[in-house]
């Protein structure tokens, strides 16, 4: 499922697995940070996708599956990034978009959106476009 280079529409991409737990959140931050960086986006931009990428990882966290794996696919598109995270889950619920958890990361990130697979996998995505300011209040 990986692009392949110089086929048109491939972007950038890169993907971390961990475990789902708090502790190793850290290293999500620290990819989404340089991975911004590389995109030349401004340091209040970057700060704003750092919280943002931990806020949706703690959504998932809460109703993931005890010792499973936590996915996050970072893609370099143009002049934006987009960031998936997606954790099994106990219930497969989607995140309620009417929390001030998802207002903080549509504030954040600009464009929100998630998703539950068949196998009750919950993921979310966020988009960033550099210099576009602040996400739709």
């Amino acid at each position: 499922m990986s692009p392949i280079a110089g086929e048109p529409g491939t972007q950038d991409f890169v993907e971390v697995r961990l475990p789902a737990a708090g502790a190793y959140l850290s290293v999500l931050r620290t990819a989404t940070a340089g991975l911004a960086a590389r995109l030349d986006f401004t340091l209040d931009e970057i700060e704003d996708l750092r919280i943002a990428v931990d806020e949706a990882c703690a959504i998932l966290l809460q109703q993931a599956v005890p010792g499973s794996v936590l996915g996050c696919v970072f893609r370099l598109i143009d002049d934006s990034l987009e960031v998936t995270v997606s954790a099994p889950t106990t219930d497969g619920k989607a995140p309620e978009r009417d929390t001030f958890a998802w207002t903080v990361l549509s504030a954040l990130a600009g464009k929100v959106d998630s998703s539950v697979a068949e196998d009750n996998t919950v993921s979310i995505s966020l988009h960033k476009q550099r210099g576009a300011g602040p996400g739709p209040a």
